[in-house]
């Protein structure tokens, strides 16, 4: 009999597989752990609202934070005024520029956590500032009131209730009246000597108080002018004096 042979079976050639890189790994802070540990223990329905969630959160505690923190520096604010006896003009002004400090700050973290990155951001300040600065030179005149408004009432060269005078030099007389209010652009002044049934008013440009002389009487009334009475008129003569006569016996002069 003659030896059969049988094929040995194929087997299939495997191919080497290619070995798959990693997944990049993403920096894992301790809030982010913390975040994917909780995560795990919510139910799949809150899960999916989570990237909602979490940014509304954080504004709400951003808004809050600022609220609590604008009020304590307006408190603080009043009681340093009340200490130290700082007029109510400027108590005014430094609690509206923190009030607008805060607001900013407030704005720029709400924007952050809803996504807006800093560059966009840094763009915007930067546009915003030159069209300030072409704004600034373009309306000096009305700014310059501002910036001496600033100055009434950080420096107070006079107060509300007082009595000033607005004079050219100092032998000349101005605008007189009393202090009524004083706001960004003018102060406005009571005339003195404006009738009492029909008040008038002077309104002068703030910077118009840096560049001309004021005199002040402190919340009282300035003294009135004195006025000269007029003499009296002498009676004209209408005949000439007699001339004496001589005594008896002397012969009349001649």
């Amino acid at each position: 009999m003659g030896a059969t042979h049988r094929a040995a079976p194929s087997l299939p050639i495997q191919t080497p597989r290619r070995a798959r890189s990693p997944a990049p790994l993403l920096p894992v802070t301790d809030s982010t752990a913390m975040l994917l540990r909780f995560k795990n223990h919510l139910p799949p329905w809150i899960q999916d609202w989570l990237d909602i969630i979490v940014p509304g959160i954080q504004i709400l505690a951003i808004v809050i934070a600022a609220l609590l923190l604008q009020r304590l520096l307006r408190r603080l604010l009043r009681r340093a005024g009340e200490h130290y006896h700082w007029p109510i003009e400027l108590v005014v002004t430094v609690n509206g520029l923190l009030r607008w400090i805060i607001l900013g700050s407030t704005v720029l973290l709400v924007l952050e956590r809803l996504g807006v990155s800093a560059t966009v951001l840094w763009t915007a300040f930067t546009g915003f500032a030159t069209v300030g600065a072409v704004a600034f030179f373009a309306a000096w005149s009305v700014l310059s009131n501002l910036f001496c408004a600033l100055l009434i009432f950080t420096v107070g060269p006079f107060r509300l209730g007082d009595y000033i005078e607005v004079l050219d030099t100092a032998e000349k007389p101005g605008a007189k009246g009393r202090v009524v209010d004083i706001n960004l652009l003018y102060t406005t002044l009571e005339d003195f000597g404006a009738d009492d049934e029909h008040p008038a008013f002077i309104q002068v440009p703030n910077a118009l108080m840096f560049q001309r002389v004021v005199r002040r009487w402190k919340g009282t009334p300035p003294p009135a002018a004195a006025t000269v009475p007029a003499e009296p008129a002498t009676p004209a003569a209408t005949a000439p004096a007699a001339a004496p006569t001589p005594p008896a016996g002397l012969p009349p002069a001649l």
